[in-house]
C-alpha cells in the first residue's frame, strides 16, 4: 500500500473513476492519505462522486508519472466518518482548508477496500499489489 500511495503522491494527480447509472465518470483528484492503515481519498458530500460511490462504491483510479509509469487500481470505496481521519487528511492538503473543515457535514473521506493496483510501464513487468 505504501508503494501506491508514493506513486500516486509522485503523480500529483490521479483520475477517479465512478458508475453514475450505466455510464462511467472520471475526474481528476489529488487528494490521497494513509490513515490508520488504510489509503484514503477525500471529496466534498455535495459532489456527484461522492453520491456515485454511495450508490455504487467500486472505483478505479489511473494515474501516470514523469518516467511513464502508470498505475490502475480497482477498489472498493468505503465511507468513514471518522472525525480523526477527515482531519488527518486536511492536515496534510491545507490548501483545502478554505472549503472543507473536519466535522462540517461536507467533507467525506473513503478508504480503499479490497484493492488491487497495478503498475505498469513499457519496459518492466507489471507489479501487482493487494491491500
Amino acid at each position: 500500500m505504501i508503494r501506491v500511495y508514493e506513486f500516486l503522491k509522485n503523480a500529483g494527480v490521479y483520475y477517479l473513476a465512478t458508475v453514475e447509472g450505466d455510464q462511467p465518470r472520471v475526474r481528476p483528484f489529488g487528494t490521497i492519505d494513509i490513515f490508520e492503515d488504510k489509503l484514503y481519498i477525500q471529496t466534498g458530500k455535495v459532489k456527484p462522486c461522492a453520491h456515485q460511490m454511495k450508490a455504487n462504491p467500486k472505483v478505479e483510479i489511473s494515474a501516470m508519472t514523469a518516467d511513464h509509469k502508470w498505475i490502475r487500481i480497482a477498489a472498493e470505496a468505503v465511507l468513514d466518518e471518522n472525525i480523526e481521519a477527515q482531519k488527518h487528511m486536511l492536515d496534510a492538503y491545507p490548501n483545502l482548508q478554505a472549503m472543507y473543515q473536519p466535522g462540517d457535514g461536507n467533507t467525506e473521506v473513503y478508504y480503499l477496500k479490497n484493492a488491487v493496483a497495478q503498475i505498469c510501464s513499457f519496459t518492466e513487468p507489471p507489479v501487482e499489489i493487494k491491500f
